[in-house]
């Protein structure tokens, strides 16, 4: 008996655990939209020169223009290349970032995401870290607000719906970049921040001085993409104010 346990024990370590996209596949909506959507997907990154197994990810969205880019680069690459812009399905709440539970905000700042959900309530869902370190330091300290999520559906609290259909694409995007082992980004913008839209921002908010140094601490990053089409490294300093470095 004991040998055959130990002959059992033998065989297990030779067998590797399925992937985390082969979980993910073996989910009925998942596996539904790979056999729908695969294959366009899979064209998308090749037609941008993007292997589609070895590749990053990073998403940057737009609160006022309701839209949401999709970049990605391989990953012995330096720049990224847009492949993809969604609209938003719905939105809610207003300019500025998310500071407690219930305010409708979608938040702003610098993310990661953090959790895969096939089995959402909203169809297909990803998860990021909202409230970050610099959202803890503004934000209400009892109830700052958490469950943020990119998802499909057509309603919204505080999350970016895009619609079942473009979520489908955009989860199959996902999932095949976390499988690389590498994170994928969020920044998320009040608006485009390029020069005339941010003016336009200044103006609209003249009232407000937190809320446009606020953005003010955003531009920088948004600048540093804009011009290197890569990341920057992002911390967060004792006041709690995003820092580039």
């Amino acid at each position: 008996m004991k040998f055959l346990i130990l002959t059992f024990l033998c065989l297990m370590s030779f067998i590797s655990p399925p992937d985390f996209l082969s979980k993910q596949l073996q989910s009925p909506r998942v596996a539904k939209a790979n056999q729908e959507k695969g294959k366009k997907v899979d064209k998308l990154l090749t037609s941008k020169k993007i292997d589609k197994t070895h590749f990053n990810l990073f998403l940057r969205a737009f609160k006022k223009e309701e839209k949401l880019e999709v970049w990605a680069k391989n990953l012995d690459a330096s720049n990224y290349t847009l492949i993809k812009t969604y609209d938003f399905c719905t939105s809610s709440g207003k300019l500025g970032p998310k500071r407690r539970s219930g305010d409708l905000q979608i938040p702003e700042g610098f993310y990661k995401v953090t959790t895969f959900n096939p089995l959402s309530t909203y169809h297909l869902s990803f998860k990021i870290n909202y409230p970050n370190k610099s959202d803890l330091h503004f934000a209400d300290k009892k109830n700052p607000g958490n469950d943020i999520y990119i998802h499909g559906e057509c309603v919204t609290i505080g999350c970016i719906p895009l619609g079942n259909p473009n979520i489908e694409e955009l989860y199959l995007l996902a999932i095949r970049a976390h499988n690389t082992g590498g994170s994928i980004n969020v920044h998320i913008f009040p608006a485009s921040l390029e020069e005339k839209s941010y003016q336009n921002l200044k103006e609209s908010f003249k009232n407000e001085p937190d809320l446009l140094k606020f953005w003010a601490n955003l531009k920088p990053v948004y600048n540093y993409f804009e011009n290197k089409k890569t990341l920057p490294e992002i911390g967060v300093d004792s006041k709690g104010f995003y820092t580039v470095k």
